[in-house]
């Protein structure tokens, strides 16, 4: 992907996250001061997922914009990875607001507290309203194939998730006094929110330990360039990424013998087929002559190494 084209998006992706921090920012504060009067542990709970939502929201707008300065001689591939690691301590933080509300949960399901529900129910849906709004800001293509943004769409989605569980928490403790369904549905919001947070921890950790991106299948990629003309074999096949939207791609090439001649036009056309077929701009190609590989270096034992 190039430099032009990830920096449009870094600079829309700092746009949304300012408005989503707007959003987020003043609706946390109605909803800590409506948990506080109506005594529902929901609304606290969201209060406090919607901080660290805001904090999480302040990490992924920061990581971008350092993401967006140019390489140096001392960090010669840029601040890309600032982006994977603004999306761990994201999934940290996910799982962190679920450990707990769980445990508040627990607690109020022990000992059921007495509820303001009416109050607690106006708050909760126009909180909803709120966080489907910082939801619309967010979404596009972005939360789903940048962890950064995806971090920070799963906490305003955790936030939207929790207004609902007010909501319904509300409706039951109004119409039947059943003051257990707030820690018990505030028990289901946050076993969802640690799932989700386990899952972003996991993608940002593959990324982080130079994981070959998950839409490419290594060995495929391995057989369809052996395929091309005047490659005899592959080895040292590394495909990994910077982050969630920067790949990198490096092989070593050997051709056949009577070839060598037109390297450079199999190099071009390796190059070619990798940026058109894989959409990776950064490759590095090494080209071997067949006769100057040791007889015992095969595709069988080290085919392909992906990072």
């Amino acid at each position: 992907m190039s430099g032009h084209h990830n920096h449009h998006h870094g600079t829309k992706n700092k746009k949304r996250l300012i408005i989503a921090m707007i959003i987020i920012g003043a609706w946390m504060f109605v909803e800590l001061i409506g948990g506080l009067w109506t005594g529902s542990l929901a609304l606290l709970a969201d209060a406090g997922h919607m901080f660290s939502d805001f904090f999480n929201l302040l990490i992924s707008f920061i990581a971008i914009v350092f993401a967006a300065r140019a390489a140096t001689k001392q960090k010669t591939f840029g601040n890309y990875r600032l982006e994977i690691l603004a999306a761990l301590l994201n999934s940290l933080a996910l799982i962190g607001v679920s450990i707990f509300i769980i445990f508040e949960a627990i607690q109020r399901l022990m000992d059921p507290a007495s509820v303001n529900s009416g109050p607690m129910m106006t708050i909760a849906t126009i909180g909803l309203v709120a966080n489907i709004g910082a939801l619309v800001v967010l979404s596009g293509k972005s939360s789903k194939s940048n962890l950064n943004m995806r971090g920070a769409y799963l906490h305003v989605l955790g936030d939207t998730l929790g207004s609902v569980s007010a909501i319904i928490a509300g409706g039951l403790m109004l119409t039947f006094q059943w003051y257990w369904a707030d820690p018990l549905l505030s028990l289901l919001i946050a076993a969802l929110i640690a799932f989700t947070g386990f899952r972003l921890m996991k993608d940002a950790v593959h990324v982080l330990m130079e994981g070959a991106p998950s839409e490419v299948d290594v060995m495929e990629i391995a057989t369809k360039l052996e395929q091309l003309s005047g490659v005899n074999n592959i080895h040292n096949l590394h495909i990994w990424s910077l982050s969630s939207e920067i790949h990198q791609f490096s092989c070593h090439l050997v051709i056949d013998d009577d070839r060598i001649s037109d390297q450079q036009k199999i190099l071009k056309d390796v190059n070619e087929w990798v940026k058109q077929s894989l959409h990776i701009d950064r490759c590095t190609i090494q080209i071997e002559a067949n006769r100057f590989i040791c007889s015992d270096i095969h595709l069988a034992d080290d085919h392909v190494h992906h990072a």
